[in-house]
């Protein structure tokens, strides 16, 4: 009969009612758990609970019961009044009280103060009056402790929970979705007192939950959370009305810089923002989806420049929203190789009868629809479509495959730290430069009292300036004169490019049991740093020119004099093995044979290794500055806070920072990706600074796109280039003299070495005070400075050349050890 009773009472337990998604999410918020360790403990994804706690979907048998299980437990240890009384709570004070619907509409009053009588008081983030915001962030000066989320009320209603202090400070947490009539946990209705005004904006709704990985708070490994990164989500902001997006105090951008739209199987569409923002998105159709977000949404982001521009919303749209307003989850083939839709298409049309424009690139995986501006106002809303390759894998990895929230907080903190994408990570390092850098200003009043728009010094202005013929890649309309099929050779064309350079291994190496790559952090960034290059005036040709290394430009000059086995390091002449060095002075390492081009960093590195020069003529620039240097210092500060963030901080002791470096990525995989994409737009960035002809239709000498812009310098990537490759050569030449140790391969920004460990630190020699060679490789996170790449075995080498060639690159896979083509070289 037992085992009858048994049987009842799993039938029961299986169909027992589970908590409201609310109070499921504030339940593993009040122990301190993360969606990981919940998942890792069901054994299911991430993403699955992340759906249970949502409300979009439900947990099924077996896992139904575990996860009743789990939350039957944390429902003993924190009871559902305590969350009502604050007795979970942050900070005193810290949580939110719901006005009631009809004295605000929609919104969230602070306590105590008078827009809460009169309901206009401040909404999440500043949300637009009427609209529904399931989701809050820290506000401005709290703990950044989230405060848990309130038991979970009818559809409909409102939660109350602790009032906020009148100036609006402390801490506030995400919400939920709207929780059904019948849940077992919702108290009493918050009765209305005057009928909610109608708005084309959605409604808010839900009850506030804790900030997590998915709001933009990054937790560590043992699941408690971090303080938020200032200004990393959306806040309360005292004194902002709902009513009037332009009212005297009102903050345009309070939603931060994007949302991430998502379509549900009942085309309901929810946009996902930074710091966990969720809103209903009311637009039925892509038109009005722009007119919303414009109007209501309140997203953007302000100027990096006090001459610069506004950055325009950016709207995520995932495949499920893409079918939603009529466009296509995924391009076909024919569009795909087009790079956009149809002209036909009839989204195109709709856009056109509501008299919404398309850039001349059209409607692409990054579109930009706009209006004209009238009166100085911007009315431009930029789209990303994931799905039709927007995010490539290969600067924002996994990223397009991530929930909506998820991607969310991405882009959101790529936003945040780099600025709103506005492309491709390499158009994004190129407009990122001219936002740090605008070309114009604000004059002086005149004699009317009128400003008017000046060349801003400093800056490369807004007209293009024409390369030299020695700067021109091939195909560029200068050089239509030439025969069709000629070979420019060193003498003719500027070849700055990073080293890809590698020799064999000798006898007392090949005794060594190791091969450990260091690879430089952010190396193209930190020869940006610092450099000086041509503004706004075309270079000036001249002919047996005296070499000025303060002067950027393209000189002719024989470097080949130049002896690597006798040079000058640190103020003395040293004997160093020469043919174990790679050239400074060629990308491929070898020793020029005769006059060649070559930018100013690198002549002016031949005068310091003590040799005399005599360029034969140059193209050389006296408008000069150092226009990168914001450029570099905003991604320098990205890329040390998200490594930072992964746990990996500055001036760490090599051992721990080499530790702290083990696994980093693993800590937060969302961190990781922001990380990667930092990194791609700093070397997509110099890249497209030299951007070459795209597209079937084009021909050899005829110009292309890109050579309008401005910032299509192929002078100053070429400066860049040669600073990178030659400090490299510099820290190599300083150990090679301080050790006796040279590299056995250089690819771009990471060298190997032979060593009898497998730790950099095998390499790198340091003392008892942590100092290392003057000049020379330096463990740390800093830009410049190098990390541990990888290391293998020196059999690992002997028997990859042997099979793929004497020529491999042992730099480019001394990271994994798989080989997977035959090396470029060959």
């Amino acid at each position: 009969m037992s085992e009858l009773f048994d049987a009842i009472d799993a039938l029961v337990a299986s169909r027992a009612p589970l908590p409201s998604p609310a109070e499921r999410r504030r339940l593993r918020h009040a122990h301190g758990l993360t969606l990981d360790e919940v998942a890792t403990a069901l054994r299911v994804r991430r993403a699955t609970v992340s759906g249970w706690e949502a409300g979009r979907t439900e947990p099924r048998p077996p896992e139904r019961d575990a996860y009743a299980r789990l939350l039957r437990q944390l429902a003993e240890l924190y009871p559902a009044d305590a969350a009502d009384t604050g007795g979970l709570a942050g900070p005193a004070g810290a949580t939110d009280v719901e006005g009631p619907e009809g004295a605000a509409g929609t919104g969230r009053a602070h306590a105590g103060g008078p827009e809460a009588a009169a309901g206009t008081g401040p909404t999440h983030a500043g949300g637009p009056k009427g609209a529904a915001y399931r989701g809050a962030d820290t506000a401005p000066g709290s703990s950044g402790v989230p405060a848990p989320a309130a038991t979970a009320v009818a559809a409909g209603r409102r939660t109350a929970s602790t009032p906020r202090p009148a100036d609006g400070h402390g801490a506030a947490a995400e919400s939920d979705t709207v929780v059904s009539p019948d849940s077992a946990a919702a108290p009493a209705p918050v009765p209305r007192t005057a009928p909610a005004p109608e708005s084309a904006a959605p409604r808010r709704r839900g009850a506030p939950a804790p900030a997590s990985r998915a709001t933009g708070v990054p937790r560590p490994a043992g699941g408690a959370p971090r303080s938020p990164v200032p200004g990393s989500g959306a806040a309360t902001r005292p004194g902002v009305k709902r009513e009037a997006r332009s009212a005297p105090g009102a903050d345009p951008y309070a939603h931060g810089p994007l949302l991430v739209i998502d379509a549900g199987e009942d085309r309901k569409v929810t946009g996902y923002g930074v710091g966990g923002l969720v809103v209903d998105v009311p637009a039925k159709s892509l038109p009005s989806l722009v007119e919303w977000t414009l109007a209501e949404a309140r997203l953007g982001a302000a100027r990096l420049h006090g001459s610069g521009k506004d950055a325009d919303p950016l709207l995520v749209l995932t495949g499920a929203a893409c079918r939603r307003y009529g466009l296509p989850a995924t391009l076909s083939q024919e569009e795909r190789l087009a790079g956009r839709l149809p002209d036909g298409h009839k989204v195109l049309g709709q856009l056109d009868r509501a008299d919404w424009r398309l850039t001349k690139r059209g409607f692409g995986p990054w579109a930009r629809i706009y209006r004209p501006a009238q009166g100085g106002r911007r009315q431009c809303v930029q789209l990303c479509l994931p799905s039709w390759g927007a995010l490539d894998p290969r600067s924002w990895r996994h990223a397009a495959e991530l929930e909506p929230a998820e991607l969310a907080r991405v882009l959101g903190t790529y936003a945040r730290r780099v600025m709103t994408p506005r492309g491709s990570t390499a158009v994004t390092g190129l407009e990122l430069m001219t936002a740090l850098n605008p070309p114009t200003r604000a004059s002086e009043p005149d004699a009317d009292g009128r400003r008017h728009k000046e060349h801003r010094p400093g800056s490369l202005g807004e007209d293009p300036v024409g390369c030299a013929p020695c700067e021109a890649p091939d195909g560029h309309p200068l050089l239509a004169g030439l025969p069709r099929f000629h070979q420019r050779g060193p003498d003719e064309m500027l070849f700055e490019e990073a080293y890809d350079w590698a020799r064999e291994l000798t006898d007392d190496e090949c005794m060594r049991r190791h091969l450990v790559g260091i690879d430089v952090n952010l190396a193209f960034g930190a020869a940006a740093n610092g450099a000086v290059v041509g503004l706004a005036a075309p270079p000036v040709h001249v002919t047996d020119p005296e070499f000025d290394p303060a002067l950027p430009g393209s000189w002719l000059v024989d470097l080949s004099h130049v002896d690597l086995s006798h040079v000058l390091v640190a103020r003395q002449w040293r004997r160093l093995a020469g043919e174990l060095l790679p050239s400074p002075f060629t990308p491929s390492g070898e020793r020029p044979a005769g006059p060649a081009w070559y930018a100013t960093p690198t002549v002016a590195y031949a005068v310091e290794l003590g040799y005399e020069v005599a360029p034969l003529e140059a193209w050389v620039r006296h408008d000069k500055g150092r226009f990168l240097d914001p450029w570099y210092k905003r991604l320098r500060d990205a890329y040390v806070g998200t490594m930072a963030d992964l746990g990996v901080a500055e001036k760490l002791p090599p051992e721990r920072f080499l530790s702290a470096m083990d696994g980093c990525k693993e800590r937060d995989p969302e961190l990781a990706i922001v990380l990667d994409a930092v990194k791609s737009t700093v070397k997509g960035g110099i890249g497209k600074l030299r951007e070459r002809a795209r597209g079937g239709g084009w021909k050899p000498g005829q110009a292309w796109p890109a050579l309008a812009r401005p910032t299509w310098r192929p002078d100053i990537r070429a400066a860049v280039i040669s600073r990178a490759r030659v400090n490299m050569h510099r820290k190599m030449l300083a150990l090679a003299a301080a050790t006796g140790r040279y590299p056995v391969a250089v690819l771009s920004d990471c060298a190997v070495y032979a060593a009898d460990g497998p730790s950099p630190l095998d390499v790198l020699p340091y003392d008892a005070d942590g100092r290392t060679v003057p000049g020379g490789f330096r463990l740390g996170v800093s830009p410049g400075m190098v990390k541990h790449e990888g290391t293998r075995t020196t059999l690992w080498a002997e028997e990859v050349r042997e099979k793929y060639g004497a020529n491999l690159n042992l730099a480019r896979y001394i990271k994994t050890g798989e080989v997977t083509a035959h090396d470029d070289g060959e």
